[in-house]
């Protein structure tokens, strides 16, 4: 099912990028935006199309995707579709295609002198069981305890992330549990939480787990004012207050900290694991 694309002025500047599958789209999306993150001058429109299942439902996406050829947009598409047929009917678009699939698995063909099967599947690994099902209840677990809508059993978490609202808590607590199978809880520091010296209480016991996102006064007015424009919520003088509480908090705490205001949710996520020294889960989790 596609996502929906905003129309874009051809002017703009945007590049449509989408990623194609015939599977759940994630490495399409990782392998492609870990190329796109080299480009931070430039802004991308991003459609993820998963579970193409046929040469039928293929052709039209190769039909909605030269529509916005023919819209006058340069389009830059990112395919691992796995099906042969699939694959090759998604190669007649008329827009640069990076197939990563072809790319690579012709290669380890090569290598390893032997035809791979070439099931959509088995490219995303769901074969391995256990690590699928772990994957799946870190994303339970981290859609439960975000934005501090639950503390239940906080002690299974890998790490609880603090932060003022809007400062990219959500996108990336999903991005370490959908990519890394960490179980993550984001709690937000809210006035109350920033007049006092102390961790919030639910999460003080678990002080050595928490990590702090940052961002600065322009982009965090900027995007609150896109949500609530024109209140205390968004105004540069509540922005600047927070950040300074929180800073000050997470300093006398030694809780180490991100700024998220130049970084992409993966650059982020890449800080926050290599402080905890693993990109795994712990063994033991209850």
């Amino acid at each position: 099912m596609a996502l929906e694309t905003a129309e874009q002025d051809p002017g703009s500047g945007v590049v449509p990028v989408f990623f194609l599958s015939d599977s759940t789209g994630i490495s399409a999306e990782t392998m492609g935006n870990a190329l796109l993150i080299q480009f931070p001058d430039l802004v991308f429109d991003r459609t993820t199309i998963p579970f193409i299942s046929g040469v039928e439902q293929a052709a039209r996406v190769v039909e909605q995707i030269d529509a916005v050829v023919d819209a006058g947009l340069e389009p830059l598409v990112f395919t691992t579709a796995a099906e042969d047929a699939v694959r090759l009917e998604l190669q007649k678009t008329r827009a640069p295609i990076i197939d990563f699939f072809d790319m690579h698995m012709s290669r380890v063909e090569d290598v390893l002198h032997r035809r791979g099967v070439r099931q959509p599947s088995r490219l995303h690994g769901v074969g391995d069981i256990k690590r699928y099902n772990n994957r799946m209840a870190a994303i339970e677990f981290t859609i439960e305890h975000d934005d501090g809508q639950s503390v239940r059993m906080l002690e299974k978490a890998d790490v609880v992330l603090l932060a003022p609202s809007r400062c990219g808590k959500t996108p990336t607590s999903m991005y370490l549990a959908l990519q890394h199978g960490l179980f993550v809880a984001n709690y937000p520091l809210v006035d109350e939480d920033l007049e006092g010296t102390d961790l919030p209480e639910p999460v003080r016991e678990h002080q050595r787990r928490c990590f702090g996102l940052v961002t600065n006064v322009d982009r965090l007015s900027r995007v609150r004012g896109e949500r609530r424009p024109g209140s205390r919520y968004s105004s540069p003088e509540q922005c600047r207050w927070e950040l300074r509480r929180a800073q000050q908090l997470f300093d006398a705490h030694r809780i180490p900290t991100v700024d998220t205001s130049s970084r992409s949710v993966e650059e982020i996520s890449a800080v926050i694991i290599q402080h905890l020294g693993r990109s795994r889960p712990r063994s033991n989790r209850p």
